[in-house]
């Protein structure tokens, strides 16, 4: 147990389940609080949608308001789904940290708006990213939208407690809007810094040159890797098997003439591709070092080799479950969880448990919750410096060690590259510059002995070390855990392989797409068997990021109370398959944008080109409601649609009905009617619409302009944890490649000018 004297009360919703099973597997106490008739999951999928999100729990029911006043009084966290926020448990209650996860916030003028993963996926920007470009915006399975602001919470949570060290509690308020926009990769970054709105990318990567192919007996994601060696390494294996076509012609050895001609490439790939069963095809692409991946289904991730060598999966109530996204407290796994019966836990309701004393509040400003936390983060790309924007956010000194010899493909690649200025210029790159806004940058090259010698020194003076290399980078680098904690006992250490550290995958090459191929995620991408579209953005590379940094905050509490640091070995793998709900427990397959409790649910076209409206109607009487709002009354009585299982028989019924309303309507004023007979409802927003017209991220000043010192000012993506007394925010631009390796080095490492003088010299600061 990390923390057992930490309580945590949750009042569950769809938005907040998710937290608190992360904040179960990272050691805390969570007591669920259900109404007499018991949580909605337990009459889920025949309870096994109660087994995932609520095992490990404990459960109570109390009989009255004061009973769950004195359950909260003596709690340090309330986990809060409620629409209202619980004002008679919390009033007064100073020391608590109160984490409200609801649709759209708290504040903003829809806020009392309803919500449903789908709506959310919609009005966050998440829909308009997946699916064919002539076709309906595609939904990504297991709710993904809500388990987005579930890691917020849980992430909220412990910035709560980390700041409660210093003076009293707060509100933490989680828009799962906000959570979703900010998890877009390049969807919004694309409009902000090229006044560009990118299309569906159906089954082809936006920007990098990888895809969805068709195997033999199933699917495989993977493409043309991101440096010559793997491209190399492609056209050899093509050559060896008689298949490269076209591909050996000296033009192909161009990046940019392959990225302009991808089609072709992709068609020549795919003829090879589609000659060898999935598992064959990435084993052997793996063995050259090419980032290939089977796409699995949920119920064949206990077959992976990696995730059962590294003890991933858990039982709950005598079955085998997703586990963890990485492992916590210094190595440990949960292996078991009990699945408590309703009210098991009453005797907690009676208890008097003193509420936590803590600080007083400061007459001084107050700083950010990781305010004083120094973190050295030797990350690239996308899902470490995720992480490490999240920790920057919110308070911690972040130093990115970078340099030209190891470059940052979104400083670099013109691929890669969103500017509307020459995309060979490494400190315009609006992917770089959004994801590492509020860091210092250090240059140094670490293929040198000096600038190891540099990096140690550091070390010894930071509380985190992040880095997302292949699994042996940093042993060969002579800096394993071992040495690291050598040279920085309270070091708290965070890597991020694709696979982790170790298994018989670990030195797998592993891209998001690669990673979410394997999870199950995109194998249940699409609209049947036959017809998957699959994860082609970045969201395994988001959660991976958002993942490692609960690991962090929870290891420097876990530091707090021990005095030590430890290792997290996090695997990106394990990171998104742990995002897959209940698809172990209750086998799934693609299923487009339907939901088998709910009907109808749905996108539907509306007035305008490409534009489309998202609705969920959840029981018999908000479909009474939606057939009033659309004019046709007669249909909430009629035979054929009175309950759900009539309406999923007549499904085209239902769907035409709903169609033929929306397709007349703009998408705006069909959710704003619908919302208004209170059926979660909304547009399918892309990235203008979010920047230009969605009026609750506007209210609350959810994109913050900040003046880069090269790009110029520009829009970028707030953090969607609001916390009342100790704020995130966008404080700086991202830094300019070097800009603070003279201060770093002085202020952190403590060398000396002429020491600084004699490196650069030496060419090892650039």
């Amino acid at each position: 147990m990390s923390n057992p004297a930490v309580r945590v009360v949750e009042l569950s919703s769809p938005f907040t389940r998710f937290a608190g099973r992360l904040l179960v597997g990272l050691g805390y106490e969570v007591v669920l609080v259900e109404p007499e008739e018991g949580d909605p999951t337990r009459r889920e999928l025949d309870g096994d949608a109660f087994v995932h999100w609520h095992a490990g729990k404990r459960s109570v029911t109390p009989a009255s308001p004061e009973e769950l006043r004195r359950l909260v009084e003596g709690a340090d966290v309330l986990l809060d789904g409620t629409p209202d926020g619980a004002p008679e448990a919390v009033a007064g209650l100073d020391h608590l940290v109160h984490v409200r996860v609801t649709p759209f916030g708290t504040v903003g003028p829809r806020s009392h708006w309803q919500g449903t993963d789908l709506v959310v996926a919609a009005l966050g920007g998440m829909l308009a990213q997946v699916g064919d470009p002539d076709g309906p915006p595609l939904r990504l399975p297991e709710n993904q939208a809500e388990q987005l602001a579930g890691v917020h919470g849980a992430i909220a949570a412990l910035l709560g407690l980390r700041a409660r060290r210093t003076g009293p509690g707060q509100l933490a308020d989680v828009s799962a809007q906000a959570c979703a926009a900010a998890a877009l990769e390049a969807g919004t970054l694309a409009y902000l810094h090229e006044d560009r709105v990118p299309g569906r990318p159906g089954r082809v990567h936006p920007l990098v040159p990888h895809g969805l192919f068709r195997a033999a007996d199933g699917y495989l994601g993977g493409g043309l890797g991101g440096s010559p060696r793997m491209w190399d390494a492609l056209l050899a294996w093509l050559r060896e098997e008689g298949a490269e076509a076209d591909l050996a012609e000296p033009r192909w050895q161009d990046p940019v003439e392959r990225k302009k001609y991808q089609q072709h490439v992709f068609e020549v790939v795919q003829d090879f591709a589609g000659r060898w069963p999935k598992a064959e095809f990435a084993e052997l692409a793996q063995s050259r070092k090419l980032p290939w991946a089977s796409v699995d289904l949920p119920h064949e991730m206990p077959g992976n080799p990696q995730l059962a060598a590294r003890d991933f999966f858990l039982r709950a109530g005598g079955r085998t479950d997703l586990g963890f996204p990485f492992a916590f407290p210094e190595g440990h796994r949960i292996k078991e969880l009990d699945v408590p019966e309703r009210g098991a836990d009453q005797r907690l309701l009676q208890e008097h448990r003193p509420a936590p004393r803590v600080p007083a509040a400061s007459a001084e400003p107050a700083r950010p919750a990781l305010h004083g936390v120094r973190v050295l983060d030797l990350t690239w790309v996308l899902a470490g410096p995720y992480c490490t924007k999240v920790l920057a956010d919110h308070g911690a000194d972040v130093i990115k060690v970078e340099s030209l010899g190891r470059p940052d493909p979104t400083r670099f690649a013109p691929f890669m590259h969103l500017s509307r200025g020459p995309h060979t210029d490494p400190n315009t790159n609006g992917y770089f510059n959004e994801v590492n806004r509020n860091k210092r940058s250090l240059a140094l090259d670490t293929r040198t002995e000096d600038g190891i010698a540099v990096l140690r020194e550091l070390i010894a003076s930071c509380d985190v070390l992040v880095e997302n290399f292949s699994a042996t980078v940093m042993t060969k680098l002579g800096l394993g855990y071992d040495t690291l904690r050598e040279i920085n006992p309270r070091l708290v250490y965070v890597s991020m392989s694709g696979m982790g550290h170790s298994g018989p995958r670990s030195g797998w090459v592993s891209y998001a797409d690669t990673v979410s191929a394997s999870s199950g995620l995109t194998g249940l991408t699409g609209w049947g068997p036959d017809d998957v579209v699959g994860v082609i953005y970045g969201h395994g590379d988001i959660v991976a990021g958002l993942q490692a940094a609960l690991a962090t905050a929870a290891a420097l509490e876990h530091r707090e109370e021990t005095g030590r640091g430890q290792h997290i070995d996090l695997s990106q793998l394990e990171a998104i398959a742990s995002h897959m709900g209940t698809s172990l427990l209750n086998p799934v397959e693609p299923a487009g944008n339907t939901d088998p409790r709910w009907r109808p649910q749905g996108v539907y076209r509306c007035l305008g080109a490409d534009r489309w409206l998202a609705v969920s109607v959840r029981d018999d009487t908000e479909w009474a409601r939606l057939c009033t709002a659309i004019g046709r009354p007669g249909l909430a009585t009629d035979e054929r649609t009175r309950t759900a299982a009539d309406r999923a028989h007549h499904a085209d019924l239902v769907d035409d009905a709903l169609a033929g309303w929306a397709r007349t309507l703009p998408a705006d004023a069909a959710a704003e009617l619908l919302q208004e007979h209170g059926i979660p409802a909304g547009a399918v927003q892309d990235g203008r619409d979010l920047v230009e017209q969605d009026p609750q991220l506007r209210a609350r000043g959810f994109y913050v302009r900040a003046e880069h010192p090269v790009a110029g000012a520009f829009l970028h993506e707030g953090p969607p944890i609001r916390l009342t007394r100790t704020p995130g925010g966008v404080r700086t631009a991202a830094p300019v490649l070097g800009a603070d390796t003279d201060d770093v080095l002085r202020e952190v490492a403590g060398l000396p000018p002429e020491r600084i003088r004699e490196l650069r010299e030496r060419e090892v600061l650039r």
